[in-house]
């Protein structure tokens, strides 16, 4: 059964490098350039999700358990990882899909990423990460707050992203006034042309990502794992197992990821896309330092932008919610101090004056 999570975990990574679908970009852009491109997909994302396991749990095909909330190291852990995928220009899965198609700089950070996730969840940290994740406060949940069914959550959550996915519709269509983007010539003719040629758009990406997440649950369940996509103690456990040799690790999660590599060098090759490309030093630098603080950062929160942002907010739970905050706030602050400031800085500069030779 741990197969099925090489297979969606194909199927993730495929969709993600197609889409381009990256939570990096959706929390960033909408700092930068007040842009909700891929924030709103991704919000849609979490609706469909939300929807699919509500009406699981209710038929009693899954059982999910939200995390306990410990606030310290829930906003402590996001804001690190929402720096974390500033400096290595991508969030969890970003770093996986681009890896994928050849990036170096990726590489980088997810082998840091993955090494300090594995430090702090089940090497020499594992007992700060475990202390300060202990510190737990309250309900777990927004209903076991107001003490209502998971469904009223899901339903106000789900029309508000349907009126925020209309405003989206409508507001884009305003803006391209029914112009089409200019196409390049197909490579290949029918399925081929749509599954490879074409890029795909946030849209697809995001309602593609949440019935993957839906489909996850139901597989990781049957494989005997209660939760749904989860990156970081998976990649955690990667790094244990090449060092201890304890196959125990290896379960439906770690096929997981492996399949999101595998996925996203399939769609990378077929589109014609990948290629290994080597970043300047300054450029290594800063992915190592993302990846170190990605590892950190998700470890204390419980989950990166996967495995919070989007899984643990469809079960409505503080941690998820708190978190997606958290790393969006570290995004933003990390965006003014990586990229906004020095182009103000150079800017302000006065322009060189140049006088004529003797």
């Amino acid at each position: 059964m741990i197969l099925t999570g090489l297979l969606i975990g194909a199927a993730l990574g495929y969709v993600l490098q197609r889409s381009r679908f990256c939570v990096t970009g959706a929390f960033r852009d909408i700092y930068l350039s007040r842009s909700t491109r891929y924030f709103t997909p991704f919000m849609l994302a979490i609706a469909i999700q939300a929807v699919g396991v509500a009406a699981l749990t209710s038929a009693g095909v899954l059982a999910p358990e939200a995390a306990p909330f410990a606030p310290l190291a829930v906003i402590g852990g996001g804001l690190i990882f929402g720096v974390g995928i500033i400096l290595a220009g991508g969030c969890a899965t970003g770093t996986y899909y681009r890896a994928g198609e050849g990036l170096i700089g990726s590489w980088v950070a997810l082998v840091f990423y993955a090494l300090f996730a594995a430090v702090m969840k089940f090497g020499p940290l594992g007992g700060f990460t475990e202390a300060a994740r202990a510190r737990t406060v309250g309900q777990a949940t927004i209903q076991e707050t107001l003490g209502v069914s998971v469904w009223v959550p899901t339903v106000i959550f789900s029309g508000l992203v349907t009126a925020l996915v209309v405003w989206q519709v409508r507001r884009n269509a305003a803006r391209t006034g029914g112009r089409s983007s200019i196409a390049l010539p197909a490579r290949r003719t029918g399925l081929g042309h749509y599954l490879a040629d074409i890029p795909w758009s946030p849209w697809v990406g995001g309602v593609l990502l949440g019935l993957i997440a839906i489909i996850a649950w139901v597989a990781s369940t049957a494989a005997g794992r209660n939760g749904g996509l989860g990156i970081t103690t998976p990649s955690a456990k990667i790094v244990t197992f090449l060092t201890t040799g304890d196959v125990t690790l290896v379960d439906w999660s770690v096929m997981l990821v492996l399949g999101i590599l595998l996925g996203s060098v399939l769609a990378a090759k077929l589109s014609g896309e990948f290629r290994w490309r080597v970043p300047d030093a300054g450029t290594i630098l800063r992915s190592a330092g993302g990846g170190v603080a990605m590892g950190v950062g998700a470890a204390l929160a419980g989950g990166c932008t996967i495995g919070n942002s989007l899984v643990e907010t469809s079960l409505f739970s503080y941690q998820g919610w708190v978190s997606l905050v958290a790393i969006m706030l570290g995004t933003w602050g990390a965006a003014w101090v990586v990229l906004v400031r020095p182009q103000k800085t150079a800017a302000s500069r006065p322009a060189p004056v140049l006088t004529p030779a003797a």
